[in-house]
């Protein structure tokens, strides 16, 4: 009998780092399940979609009680909306801490049970966390997730189950060019281009893979030289 592929869950797989993540994912022989509000320009036999939009809490837990074993858990799904201070949303920053923070704590606390003994939890977090100007709430919410990330990798460690955070700086995906962060343009890195979500995918993979069973509580930025 043929062996069963790793199963991944993937928010976000609808487009940018997300998609690509579930692309790459599937190219390695993984199964994959996708969460986003839109319907991913994906077809693969080992793909499978549910419709959910993990800023609501109800839909969120609803879709989460159809999720079966797994063996990693990837949080890609995300929004920028920027402003500086004297024009700070109240709103937009709640709905970034609620699509960054408080959903990765249901996914994670939901599905913790479910991941196989050396699984991965992955999050997509942002360079943004060290802070910049005019991205003070979005900042804020990648930052909180260094806190939240490590000590899951504290409390997961016994069952060899590693927790990490990539954090790309700026990467050339639909939120690259969000009226949202307009006020804020992305800057070229050092390197001379933007990241590529096929190179945070390709990262995420490696994070998944057996190579990195050691790696565990971390927050792994790739940025270009952004960070020099």
């Amino acid at each position: 009998m043929s062996e069963q592929p790793r199963t991944a869950l993937v928010t976000g797989a609808s487009s940018g780092i997300g998609l690509a993540i579930a692309e790459r994912l599937l190219a390695e022989g993984w199964a994959v399940l996708g969460l986003s509000r839109q319907c991913p320009p994906l077809e693969h036999p080992a793909f499978t979609w549910r419709a959910v939009d993990l800023s609501d809490r109800e839909a969120t837990d609803a879709a989460l009680g159809e999720v079966g074993p797994l063996q990693a858990l990837v949080h890609a799904a995300g929004i920028m909306r920027t402003a500086h201070l004297g024009e700070l949303d109240l709103s937009a920053g709640a709905a970034m801490w609620r699509l960054h923070v408080e959903a990765a704590t249901q996914l994670v606390d939901r599905l913790a049970g479910r991941l196989a003994g050396g699984g991965r939890v992955i999050v997509i977090g942002s360079r943004t966390w060290q802070g910049a100007a005019g991205r003070s709430q979005y900042a804020a919410t990648k930052a909180a997730l260094i806190g939240l990330v490590r000590s899951w990798a504290m409390e997961l460690a016994p069952r060899g189950i590693t927790a990490n955070i990539i954090a790309p700086g700026a990467t050339d995906t639909p939120m690259l060019r969000d009226p949202g962060r307009q006020g804020t343009p992305p800057r070229v890195p050092p390197l001379g281009r933007f990241v590529t979500p096929e190179e945070v995918a390709a990262y995420a993979a490696f994070i998944a893979g057996p190579s990195a069973a050691a790696i565990t509580g971390q927050t792994l930025i790739m940025c270009g030289g952004a960070s020099l």
